[in-house]
């Protein structure tokens, strides 16, 4: 078992920044890899970015490449979303979640292969 605890959110103007993290506890982090996905009113949700269990292999969606940044400290059970140059678009609840894959550089995008889910949280660009 695995419980997650994001935190970050809030309402910013487009072009700021923010930073996700999600707090993970239970079990062996290091054990998973992580995704951030997120959903906005009316639509389904998508990932938005990846990491493998060791840090080293990361996936980003076209929509937030270059501009999003995901990094874990597994010495912290953390996992973070560093999000810059913030656009209207970008709003949404955003959720992390670990998936158990027992390759260390591998990530998953896709949100049904995904164990465990954290509660969210929103983001809200305004313009």
């Amino acid at each position: 078992q695995v419980q997650l605890v994001e935190s970050g959110g809030g309402l910013v103007q487009a072009g700021a920044s923010l930073r996700l993290d999600c707090a993970a506890s239970g079990s062996t982090f290091s054990s998973f890899a992580m995704g951030w996905f997120r959903q906005a009113p009316g639509k389904e949700r998508e990932v938005v970015a990846a990491i493998s269990r060791n840090g080293y292999n990361t996936y980003y969606s076209d929509s937030v490449k270059g501009r999003f940044t995901i990094s874990r400290d597994n010495a912290e059970n953390t996992v973070y979303l560093q999000m810059n140059s913030l656009k209207r678009e970008d709003t949404a609840i955003y959720y992390c979640a670990a998936r158990f894959l027992s390759g260390v550089y591998m990530f998953d995008v896709a949100s049904a292969r995904y164990d465990y889910w954290g509660q969210g949280t929103q983001v809200t660009v305004s313009s």
